[in-house]
């Protein structure tokens, strides 16, 4: 069962939590209870394939769904059709103590492609066991890859319109034609003239608004949302961590029991959270390294107890964790103050009305039990694009630079030798344009367009462009809104006829 982390909802089983995405009355929904594994039933798990996995860890946590059901789901997402590479998360080891987890080989070149080829599927089941004849609306902020990736998880599924909000001029052009270019009846891309956060508060007042919804409801359309506020999202996430660990013990790099090292790049708490979640089900996880660019606000937050989005916005060669309001930590936050949900409402109602609020510190203590952080600059991220790629022959995207940056300050301060595994979130071809300066410098770039630097940047590293970027300029553009931060509600009317 789920429960809400603001105490104001009642238990749901799983399907209704992953229908409604979030609280209704405000708050994020968490399982009432976490599944355990012991180090027997992980070793169990190793030398199966990926889907294997999937199915052992979700089922845990999906308990009005039939095994079989979860099957069918987990089959049809992570199909050779959809990943490229036949392990869907493949390990790259760059040297005895350090590896990346490819994160990025599904169709849309981004980490988020794990959650968002599978949630469709767990969605449609739980609209069907819910007995719910009005349409869904799926509702979505993006700062860069989560909306093509619910773009095409989502398009041409019946009875479902989904609806992408993200920050005009705040995407690589990369990212933006992947969106504006998806096709299907159903899909909807619109761009925000402000930030990332002002299109998830937006998304999130609107998923708030009682008065609203009945509207909805009476015109036929309930609301539902992809983004990582959404357990059908971050539940998948979880399954990686656990075969990053089985991949290491198969090629005998750690032995059975053997805690290791997750660095995370992090911007909305949704990737590092599913990390904890793993080791809190008995996965040996010695440190999580939270890693932020310079919108460093999580990385202030776990050096100081002190939540403070009250700062300058920057926006960066890593726009993905171009955010000030990070929705996962306050799953977090509610799980590591032993479900404090009275806490919880002190510091989201300050959050919201001061921008900011401080943990006490027993919270402070136990966060810092399990969680490192830091930050790269952004000349940092370039020179570490540079230095992988020059030392170990390793293309690293800009926001997988962070994380490694920010795990070399952590080894440099903290002498720890536990092995250690970077998430590579995304494709470097997603990022070319930061990828080649790294690599030639920023003269090397002028004259070309994004996309002469995508072919400029496989001719250098010997690898092709990732199948979801290749020939992105000669797609038709099918979405051409641009609004203001305030009429993101007026957007949604009348893309459903309200």
């Amino acid at each position: 069962m789920y429960i809400s982390t603001r105490g104001n909802f009642e238990e749901v089983a799983a399907s209704e939590a992953i229908r409604l995405g979030m609280v209704p009355a405000g708050g994020l929904f968490v399982p009432a209870e976490l599944p355990s594994l012991s180090m027997e039933e992980i070793l169990e798990m190793q030398e199966k394939p990926y889907q294997d996995t999937a199915c052992r860890i979700m089922s845990l946590f999906l308990h009005d769904f039939l095994p079989g059901e979860i099957k069918e789901c987990v089959e049809k997402a992570y199909s050779e059709r959809n990943f490229a590479h036949n392990s869907i998360t493949p390990l790259f080891r760059l040297d005895s103590n350090m590896h990346f987890l490819e994160l990025w080989h599904g169709p849309t070149a981004a980490f988020k492609d794990i959650a968002l080829q599978v949630m469709p599927y767990f969605l449609s089941l739980a609209l069907r066991k819910a007995g719910v004849k009005r349409e869904t609306a799926i509702l979505v902020a993006t700062s860069g890859d989560t909306g093509k990736a619910a773009l095409e998880g989502f398009k041409n599924v019946p009875g479902i319109k989904i609806i992408v909000f993200y920050p005009h001029g705040g995407v690589s052009r990369v990212q933006e034609l992947q969106m504006t270019t998806t096709d299907g009846f159903n899909t909807y891309a619109v761009a925000v003239r402000g930030n990332f956060d002002d299109c998830q508060n937006s998304v999130k007042e609107i998923f708030a608004d009682e008065e609203f919804k009945k509207i909805l409801a009476g015109k036929g359309y309930e609301l539902s949302s992809a983004n990582s506020i959404n357990w059908g999202r971050l539940l998948p996430q979880v399954v990686y961590y656990f075969r990053a660990y089985l991949n290491l013990l198969e090629k005998k790099d750690i032995l059975p029991g053997e805690r290791i090292n997750f660095v995370v790049p992090t911007g909305n708490f949704g990737n590092i959270l599913a990390g904890w979640y793993a080791g809190r089900m008995g996965l040996p996880v010695n440190k999580l390294i939270c890693a932020s660019n310079e919108n460093k606000v999580l990385a202030d937050f776990f050096q100081t107890g002190i939540y403070d989005r009250n700062r300058e916005f920057k926006q960066t060669s890593s726009p993905s964790m171009d955010i000030l309001v990070s929705s996962n930590l306050e799953r977090f936050l509610f799980e590591i103050s032993n479900h404090g949900a009275g806490k919880i409402n002190r510091w989201m109602t300050a959050l919201k009305e001061t921008g900011r609020f401080e943990v006490d510190t027993g919270t402070r203590q136990a966060m810092e039990q399990i969680i490192a952080a830091g930050f790269a600059l952004e000349e940092e991220t370039l020179s570490a694009i540079r230095e992988v790629f020059e030392t170990g022959g390793y293309l690293l995207d800009t926001h997988t630079a962070v994380g490694f940056k920010v795990y070399r300050k952590y080894l440099s301060a903290t002498g720890d030798g536990a092995k250690t595994v970077i998430c590579a979130t995304a494709s470097p071809f997603k990022f070319s344009s930061s990828v080649l300066q790294a690599i030639k410098g920023k003269d090397y770039l002028e004259d070309k367009d994004e996309f002469a630097v995508l072919q400029e940047l496989s001719r250098l590293s010997g690898i092709p462009v990732h199948s979801g970027l290749r020939n992105l300029e000669s797609k038709p553009v099918l979405h051409h809104t641009v609004c203001e931060r305030n009429e993101i509600k007026a957007q949604v009317e009348k893309i459903l006829g309200i």
